[in-house]
């Protein structure tokens, strides 16, 4: 026989069909996002790993001074490796602000997949990077002057080796912006001269290793056989070359964060709508009594009140996922093509997305829904009838001072009658918080960054030279630059920039001869300062160096040591008066191209700020409306259980004669101030964490970005709360004035 509770199904729903409208499209939007991000991130994985092998990725790469003769290399692949040249080229452009790294067309390491146009079959044509061409809104057919050549740009590509544009492996974060990668023919390379010209060679182990562990052993065993042959000026393992492991690293990371977020939001949706359910629950005690009392089991009657939620949730996930797979996905590729340098791959399907946004989210809302419905349905049904739901009897109303009036007594009543509801929005207005700051707070989280870096800008050129040359720019003061790593205990190894200065000079005064300084940045991202003694090491070999700080220059997105020219020389073993730079607010103009290896400018120091908000804007935006809607959901539907729970009282205080206005005054007043406390008690702890959220996720890259969020945002996002919360109360006043005089008449023991 067909059980009749199913009939009552199709009415539950209809009668609280605006409820499980908004928690369907709110889930639906959710589900969608995360699926879709999450099918994105699947596919780009398998296409991402899939490219080693298709485009025979190299297994790392080094740079000598000079180039290396037949003999050199036939010695170097005694080491078990296979050797290809792999030069390039750096030059300034003239159509765009930016930097073109370029290679001669790779036919048998590290291959480029077209992406739109064809390679570069004449002299003067030139293939480039997909994603440096749209940030500099370059097409096929224009012409890009690198150099001093003119080129028409061919084709858009994408490397292999470059799926996020690293300039260098020390830098704090890719730059698609102001640094791109090309290829042209080899007569095309030639004529672009020797200047800025860099001897790199690409290697492949015969024996190829088992994991990262076995590569990092036969990495520093190749770099030690190198190193012995000839001058090494650059060596990067594959598995430490950020520009081809970052899309990796970061996707898996994004997705894990997606489906932790989900799983958030599933878990307060599931809270509020059992919330809902016990206030139904409470509604129909006299019935659900009877049923119990007719033989049905405690059973049967939860899977009724679990049927429609677990319902509800399951259309929304299978819809989501449809949408995840068409609306979302096209936006899921448009951020990572915004972000990496990607071949076209195609969208596949994905039973870990599936299972992630389809049915653990389903099993997530049947399980909080279970245990607190088989908690609410534990009484007897005796219970039920005489509709004494409370588990202990003897439980007493707490007192309240006579003293506080009675308007204020009664909101205190019904804050107090409530506490299951207002716990809820609480943690909705926390979370709710948590995104809206992200949203609001991250771009002025990055602009402060680049105030930061004009501000402590040391000068407006750094030149570092290939070899010591004589400058009459005025004003142009010799230094010398150098690197090291850190070698901090449980830390991620970083570069450190060494700089030996002038004691007195001009640009930086570390106060004298034998003063070791580090900067702001080294010292707050280390927890480092004065009389701390700090070691550092050599990048491409063992030797380590161990040094007092004295003081700590002004330096707040610079991982930087400062030491005088003297101590430099001495400590890593140069002659007196050596240099092989400049600090100069002026351009200099009177050393060949040849002798400079680096310039660095303000553009090069921001490259960060400017990646991530180019890359982060728009999802930023997107996080900050979530995070309204978020909280609108939730402080409505359980604004609109208070209310419906209240009925009976609402009703009776209109029959003694209260206004509309007056009783709004009681109940929807109650939800505002807790509403507002909310916003007030959970922003400094939202600061709190997010500040220290913030540390650990900039201590994973290189440099750092002090946490600093202008004041004004925390009472815009109070504001922004409060006004969305303006018109729950509007639509709560229409409901409160809806409620009958009649209703108090219903159901009187």
């Amino acid at each position: 026989m067909r059980n009749p509770l199913i009939r009552r199904l199709p009415r539950e729903l209809k009668s609280e069909f605006p409820k499980y409208l908004v928690i369907f499209l709110f889930m639906i939007m959710v589900i969608g996002f995360v699926s879709g991000m999450s099918v994105a991130s699947g596919s780009l994985m398998k296409c991402y790993t899939e490219s080693f092998d298709k485009c025979n990725v190299e297994d790392g790469n080094f740079e000598l001074a000079i180039k290396a003769d037949e003999t050199l290399i036939s010695s170097l692949e005694e080491s078990d490796i296979k050797l290809y040249e792999n030069f390039y080229i750096e030059k300034d452009t003239k159509e765009v602000d930016s930097v073109l790294r370029v290679y001669k067309n790779r036919k048998d390491i590290n291959l480029v997949s077209i992406m739109k146009g064809e390679m570069p079959s004449e002299n003067n044509e030139i293939a480039i990077d997909r994603m440096y061409a749209d940030n500099n809104n370059l097409k096929v057919g224009d012409t890009l002057t690198v150099g001093e050549r003119a080129f028409t740009i061919s084709g858009l590509v994408a490397f292999s080796d470059y799926s996020a544009l690293y300039r260098s492996p020390s830098d704090m974060m890719f730059d698609a912006i102001k640094f791109g990668v090309a290829v042209t023919t080899e007569e095309g390379f030639d004529s672009l001269g020797e200047a800025g010209l860099h001897y790199n060679y690409s290697w492949l182990y015969n024996t190829a290793p088992e994991d990262d562990i076995k590569a990092k052993e036969m990495s520093e065993e190749l770099l030690e056989s190198i190193a012995e042959k000839a001058p090494v000026t650059s060596f990067i393992p594959a598995f430490s070359n950020q520009a081809m492991q970052f899309v990796g690293d970061d996707t898996g990371k994004d997705r894990i964060m997606f489906i932790v977020f989900l799983y958030i939001v599933i878990a307060i949706v599931a809270f509020i709508m059992a919330i809902t359910t016990s206030n139904t629950v409470a509604r129909e005690a006299t019935v659900i009594g009877t049923l119990r009392a007719s033989g049905y089991k405690k059973s049967e009657i939860i899977l009724h009140y679990l049927a429609i939620p677990t319902l509800v949730t399951f259309i929304s996930a299978l819809i989501g996922n449809i949408l995840g797979y068409t609306v979302f996905k096209d936006y899921a590729l448009s951020i990572y093509y915004t972000n990496y340098s990607l071949p076209l791959f195609d969208i596949m399907w994905n039973a870990d997305a599936f299972i992630s946004t389809t049915i653990i989210p389903v099993i997530l809302m049947f399980i909080i829904n279970f245990f607190i419905l088989k908690r609410k349905l534990s009484l007897s049904p005796l219970k039920f009838i005489r509709r004494d739901l409370k588990k202990n009897s003897k439980k007493k109303a707490i007192k309240l001072n006579k003293k506080i009036g009675f308007m204020h007594r009664f909101r205190l009543r019904i804050i107090l009658q409530n506490i299951p509801n207002y716990v809820t929005i609480v943690i909705g207005v926390f979370l709710a918080n948590i995104i809206i700051l992200l949203g609001l707070g991250f771009p002025k989280l990055l602009d402060n960054s680049s105030k930061l870096i004009s501000e402590s800008l040391i000068c407006n050129y750094q030149y570092i030279l290939k070899a010591p040359a004589e400058t009459k720019c005025e004003g142009a003061e010799k230094y010398c630059a150098g690197s090291l790593v850190t070698d901090f205990e449980g830390r991620k190894k970083e570069s450190v920039t060494i700089y030996g200065l002038q004691p007195d000079g001009e640009y930086i005064n570390i106060g004298g001869e034998d003063e070791i300084c580090v900067s702001s940045a080294f010292s707050e991202k280390y927890g480092v300062g004065k009389g701390d003694t700090v070691t550092l090491k050599e990048e491409f070999g063992e030797k380590k160096y161990t040094f007092t700080i004295t003081g700590i220059i002004d330096a707040p997105v610079t991982i930087a040591m400062y030491m005088s020219r003297d101590i430099f020389c001495d400590s890593f073993d140069y002659e007196e008066g050596y240099y092989n730079g400049y600090l100069s607010d002026n351009k200099i103009t009177d050393i060949d191209e040849m002798l400079i290896a680096a310039t660095i400018t303000e553009d090069d120091m921001n490259k960060m700020s400017r990646q991530l908000t180019r890359s982060m804007g728009g999802v930023m935006d997107i996080f900050a409306v979530f995070g309204i809607v978020m909280f609108m959901l939730i402080v409505y539907l359980l604004s609109k259980i208070i209310i419906e729970k209240n009925s009976r009282s609402i009703s009776m205080t209109k029959i003694l004669g209260y206004s509309n206005k007056e009783i709004s005054g009681l109940y929807i007043v109650s939800t505002s101030i807790v509403v507002i406390a909310s916003f007030i008690v959970t922003m400094p702890i939202v600061d709190i964490l997010m500040r220290y959220v913030c540390i650990v996720m900039f201590s994973e890259f290189s440099g750092w970005m002090p946490y600093v969020v202008p004041f004004y945002i925390y009472p815009m996002i109070i504001g922004l709360g409060i006004a969305a919360y303006g018109i729950i109360a509007f639509l709560q006043y229409r409901r409160v004035k809806k409620v009958p005089l009649a209703e108090a008449l219903k159901n009187v023991e």
